[in-house]
């Protein structure tokens, strides 16, 4: 979503909106509800929590505590993506 980049669909993060309106990090793909994904580039979470380019895809407000949990997840998605290399 934020990057534009076409990527094969396990190699994204699923973030749906919920029926109250907050939304929330899909790990299986399958809940029901608007989606949206964002790849698991740190830039692409900075640029799809930024503004409202998210709370635009879901057709959402994201309260202030929804938004910090998005992001408290990607950086622990980072985190644990650069230590898949070592």
């Amino acid at each position: 979503m934020a990057c534009r980049k076409v990527r094969p669909k396990p190699e994204l993060v699923r973030l749906v909106r919920l029926s109250d309106g907050s939304v929330e990090v899909d790990t299986g793909g399958k809940k029901a509800g608007r989606g949206a994904y964002l790849c698991r580039a740190a830039e692409c979470w900075q640029i799809g929590l930024k503004g409202s380019r998210l709370e635009h895809a879901l057709r959402t407000s994201l309260a202030l505590d929804n938004r910090d949990q998005l992001i408290r997840y990607g950086r622990e998605l980072k985190e644990s993506i650069s230590g898949e290399g070592k």
